[in-house]
C-alpha cells in the first residue's frame, strides 16, 4: 500500500514579487477600461433591419459574446501601439474552450521575467438584470490546479464587464440600432478571491469552479 509520506510531490513556490506583478496587471486592465469608458469608446452598435429594434427580453443571451469580442479587440488595438501608456506589448484572443479568453502581456521587470503574462477570462453580465453574474462557470479545478503546479507565478484574471443594452433610431436608415454599452468593470486575480465566494459543481467535467456573485467579491491574500 502506498504511503502518502513516501510520495515525491512538486511543491510550487510563488516568487516574492508575485503579488506586486498581479496588482500591476489588475490596475493596468482596469485603467484601460476606465480610459475607454471616459473617451466614450465603450459602445457596440448593431445594425439590423428590425423596425422595432432588438428583442430586449432575450438580449442578455447574445450580448455576452459581443461584449467579450469587444474586449478582445480593445486590448489588441492598444497592444498594436508600441508607445501605449500601459506597456501592453501583446494581446491574443484564445480559441473557444480554452482556459482563458485573452492572453495579455505587459512589459514589467520582475524576478520571474521582463514580461508579465495575464490569462484573462472575461465574463459579460447585464447591469440591469438582477440575477446576471450569479454563479458563472470559471474553469475546472483540475485545469487551474495543474496550471499553478506547473507555474506558481501563473496569473489568471477574472474580468467582469457590466453592460447595458438599448435601442435608438437611426435617422439615416429609418431603422433601429441596438447599442451595447460597457458601463462598469472589475478585474480579480483568482488566487485572491476568498474561499466563501467560490462554489464547486462536481457534475461538470473534473469539477467546475464558479463564483457565487461576480459583482460582490471579497479579496484575501
Amino acid at each position: 500500500m502506498t504511503n502518502y509520506k513516501d510520495l515525491n510531490f512538486k511543491i510550487p513556490v510563488e516568487s516574492r514579487d508575485y503579488s506586486e506583478a498581479s496588482a500591476f496587471v489588475i490596475k493596468s486592465i482596469e485603467d484601460i477600461l476606465a480610459e475607454t469608458i471616459k473617451k466614450g469608446e465603450n459602445k457596440i452598435v448593431i445594425n439590423t433591419n428590425l423596425k422595432n429594434g432588438l428583442p430586449m427580453e432575450n438580449i442578455n443571451k447574445i450580448a455576452g459574446p459581443f461584449v467579450e469580442a469587444w474586449a478582445g479587440e480593445l486590448f489588441e488595438s492598444i497592444a498594436q501601439n508600441d508607445k501605449n501608456e500601459w506597456n501592453l506589448v501583446h494581446s491574443e484572443t484564445c480559441p473557444r474552450l480554452g482556459m482563458a479568453d485573452i492572453i495579455l502581456q505587459f512589459k514589467k521587470k520582475t524576478t520571474f521575467g521582463s514580461v508579465v503574462t495575464a490569462n484573462v477570462d472575461s465574463k459579460a453580465t447585464a447591469e440591469d438584470l438582477e440575477k446576471s453574474g450569479k454563479s458563472p462557470n470559471i474553469t475546472s479545478y483540475a485545469r487551474i490546479r495543474s496550471a499553478y503546479i506547473e507555474d506558481a507565478d501563473f496569473i489568471f484574471v477574472i474580468l467582469s464587464l457590466k453592460h447595458k443594452v438599448y435601442c435608438q433610431k437611426n435617422h439615416t436608415t429609418g431603422l433601429m440600432d441596438g447599442i451595447m454599452e460597457v458601463v462598469k468593470y472589475n478585474a480579480y486575480d483568482i488566487k485572491y478571491i476568498s474561499a466563501p465566494d467560490f462554489s464547486y459543481n462536481p457534475a461538470l467535467g473534473t469539477g467546475q469552479l464558479q463564483i457565487k456573485d461576480i459583482h460582490y467579491v471579497n479579496l484575501v491574500k
